[in-house]
């Protein structure tokens, strides 16, 4: 499948609410380590895609969104989160990289980070960071993309288990 993956404008994304509210319960429900435990309440849902659009208008934060061409359904997103100080310029977070289940191992969140990463060194922003729970197929991916594994934090966050996991740190110099 060939995606149609776009950057969005806050405007674009808050027109797709539904749509982002929808993929994020999907992947909180799946057990994604994405910040949020299950059951994920429709207000937690609302207000953080409020605080994206929010980190959006201030030129903080770009959100790439992959779509289905035939019916232009929401298949993924990927955030990249802009470092804004003076000496951070350089760098920037991949973040919340989403895929639907029904869309998975089909190389859509590789064609994702691809597409980010173009965005981000057309930013100048040639130092990407991002973290994973540890153990989980994602960092598979991040490897086969030349992120480098900088080491694992122990008891980071509550895994949708109730327990505390471990996260992987990556980056990658572009």
């Amino acid at each position: 499948m060939t995606p149609l993956i776009t950057a969005l404008s806050a405007a674009e994304a808050r027109a797709l609410l539904p749509q982002l509210h929808a993929l994020l319960h999907d992947a909180v429900d799946s057990g994604a380590a994405v910040g949020f435990l299950p059951p994920l309440a429709a207000a937690e849902a609302r207000d953080y895609w409020h605080s994206v659009f929010g980190a959006m208008e201030a030129g903080h934060r770009l959100l790439l969104i992959a779509r289905q061409p035939s019916t232009g359904a929401l298949l993924a997103t990927v955030q990249l989160d802009l470092a804004t100080r003076p000496n951070s310029l350089l760098r920037a977070e991949v973040s919340k990289l989403l895929v639907h289940r029904q869309a998975r191992r089909q190389g859509l969140a590789r064609q994702l980070l691809l597409a980010l990463e173009a965005h981000a060194r057309a930013l100048g922003r040639t130092t990407l960071v991002l973290d994973t729970r540890q153990g989980d197929i994602a960092e598979q991916l991040y490897q086969s993309l030349g992120y480098v594994f900088v080491g694992a934090i122990p008891a980071y966050f509550i895994n949708f288990d109730g327990r505390p996991h471990a996260t992987a740190v990556y980056y990658k110099l572009m």
